[in-house]
């Protein structure tokens, strides 16, 4: 019997990290297919001219945002009550359709448009592929698994940012970018649907609650509404350093556009893949002496912001801004790798791509208000130092709400 068990169990271990395999170049695609855009800024807005303003340029990048946002409960609900696996490729399988649609888009209309469906159709994505992974992995592998998840993201960032590059070669441009990353999103959901699996769940655990208990269940607990402004208060310098980040560089430093855009991804993101790494080992290893281990972990990573989002405001040069740039992502490697599993210490496993689901509700709504703020206050000339300091500001109340948070009693084995 022992051996059975013991034969089981690294069956059991295979399967979970093959869904690890299968979810990390959907997670790729998913944020190569939304980072492209801010790369190319200048190709496009030069190719679009009634976009006209950085107001209407952050328009654009707020629509996806929103609509995203508002998807992304009913994503998540979606992915609590029905198939996980079905939710999954027909995500990935629509916003690649969407995707290559972008790259015939022909005024600012259209694109915004284009953004709005794409925010719909990814929105069902990452609740849906993160509950996935917490479903196979139990305690011990959680914070890893995840990481490695969002490695995929991270790769998908810095293959965006080469994405400028590919906007100004006269044998590409923005166009061929968004048509053949939508092409290759479409070939690979046949094999991802034929290979992904549902967990076996629990006949005790499938209540399915209406979406008014579910929704009554979650903001009742006073650790998953913590969790909420956790999970938003960084996002609001997140996106903008994702999006914003390279025409920054751009203007600061009198850089091309190519350049900036690598510049502004490559760094950052190549340190969040080493930060969610060293997390989610640190965080698993943690979690065998204190149920907060997790939360531990996700506030170090947090304390990294103040200093990094300071410099980058005030950085002379760009070996400096890049340095804080680092910095910032080696910190939000530790965040983001942790973010699901506390989630799954303050709630059921019946409402986890739902919970998710309303932090990115809250969280990217607040996003998509920071992209068109952030437009509007450098066409007013603000200063960089100015702005990037109250992001810090924000990072420091984070530090403090974190550690507010009070996990479930025996939720490490879960």
């Amino acid at each position: 019997m022992p051996l059975l068990r013991s034969t089981s169990d690294s069956n059991n271990l295979r399967t979970a990290w093959l869904i690890v395999a299968l979810l990390v170049p959907v997670a790729l695609l998913n944020y190569l297919d939304r980072q492209m855009m801010a790369a190319m800024k200048s190709s496009m807005m030069g190719d679009i001219p009634d976009i006209e303003t950085r107001a209407n340029w952050g328009i654009a990048l707020a629509a996806f945002k929103w609509v995203y946002a508002l998807m992304s409960p009913v994503g998540g609900y979606v992915a609590d009550r029905y198939s996980r696996r079905h939710v999954i490729a027909a995500s990935l399988l629509i916003w690649s359709v969407v995707t290559w649609a972008t790259g015939h888009v022909a005024s600012f209309q259209q694109l915004v448009a284009a953004r709005a469906v794409m925010g719909i159709s990814e929105a069902f994505y990452i609740p849906a592929a993160l509950a996935l992974i917490a479903d196979f992995h139990i305690g011990p592998t959680r914070s890893r698994a995840v990481g490695l998840h969002q490695m995929g993201m991270y790769a998908g960032i810095i293959l965006g940012g080469f994405s400028g590059h590919v906007a100004d070669s006269p044998s590409f441009g923005w166009r061929w970018a968004f048509s053949e990353c939508g092409l290759v999103g479409v070939l690979y959901a046949i094999p991802l649907f034929a290979l992904l699996r549902n967990p076996p769940r629990p006949e005790e655990s499938r209540e399915n609650p209406s979406p008014l208990s579910a929704i009554g269940e979650l903001f009742g607990n006073l650790g998953f509404v913590l969790l909420v402004l956790y999970f938003t208060l960084p996002a609001l310098a997140g996106w903008v350093v994702k999006d914003w980040m390279p025409d920054i560089l751009k203007e600061q430093f009198h850089l091309g556009q190519g350049q900036a855009g690598v510049s502004a991804v490559v760094y950052v993101q190549l340190a969040s893949l080493v930060g969610v790494g060293i997390g989610g080992w640190l965080a698993d290893a943690w979690m065998h002496r204190s149920e907060r281990g997790r939360i531990f972990v996700s506030a170090i990573g947090m304390s990294f912001f103040l200093p990094a989002l300071f410099g980058v405001g005030n950085a002379g040069t760009l070996a400096v801004a890049i340095g804080f740039l680092i910095l910032f992502g080696l910190g939000w490697g530790f965040f983001d790798c942790n973010n699901m599993p506390i989630l799954c210490q303050i709630v059921r496993p019946d409402l986890r791509a739902t919970g998710y689901g309303f932090m990115n509700l809250v969280s990217i709504s607040c996003g998509g208000v920071a992209d068109w703020a952030f437009g509007a206050l450098r066409d007013r000339h603000v200063p960089l130092n100015v702005i990037f300091g109250v992001f810090a500001a924000t990072a420091l109340l984070s530090v403090a709400i974190v550690l507010c948070i009070r996990p479930r009693i025996g939720s490490r084995h879960e």
